[in-house]
């Protein structure tokens, strides 16, 4: 069984989150019209068969702790995150992860973190895959060069996080170090 909440955190225009969850966690954060049809086939893939319930309770921490990071007063997510995925995903994910609020690191900086540092496409596509967007902060990845890259909600969603978490202006000399 999943149980599944939507959230309107009302700081950024237009966004609506989709929460779903199983016993053991989080397992998907939906950002856009377009990710919900994504999310539903990714669950299908991961939970085939699991009937989906709307959360009359169950997802206060998960809503509370989102709003508390919309509204400015929380940097670090904790609640249970039931990742679903490839190992070298779950890699990539714990490695995205560990970028604090307000900084970033491009690609090629997670897949040196991860141990294979010609990866960087494989980390992009990895970071494609994240089931929990802003949870796992794959907006916080950007380009080489300090460039705003894909993003699942968008690139003005990516740009509103990053401006919201003060690192939009970060350059690759002021990125997260990593090491």
């Amino acid at each position: 069984m999943l149980l599944h909440s939507r959230l309107n955190p009302q700081v950024l225009d237009h966004l609506t989150l989709d929460l779903y969850s199983s016993e053991f966690g989080l397992v998907a954060v939906s950002l856009s019209t377009g990710s919900r049809f994504k999310t539903k086939r990714w669950l299908s893939k991961f939970f085939d068969g699991v009937s989906i319930y709307e959360a009359e309770l169950g997802h206060d921490l998960y809503m509370t702790q989102l709003l508390e990071y919309f509204n400015g007063r929380r940097r670090v997510f904790e609640f249970p995150v039931d990742l679903r995925g490839t190992d070298f995903q779950k890699e990539v994910w714990g490695a995205v992860s560990s970028i604090p609020f307000g900084q970033t690191a491009s690609y090629k900086q997670i897949a040196e973190l991860i141990g294979n540092p010609k990866a960087s496409r494989a980390v992009g596509l990895a970071n494609q895959r994240n089931p929990v967007p802003i949870v796992i902060p794959c907006h916080r990845v950007v380009g080489k060069n300090g460039s705003l890259t894909g993003y699942e909600g968008g690139l003005p969603l990516k740009r509103k996080l990053l401006s919201f978490e003060g690192s939009l202006r970060t350059t690759p000399a002021v990125q997260m170090q990593l090491f």
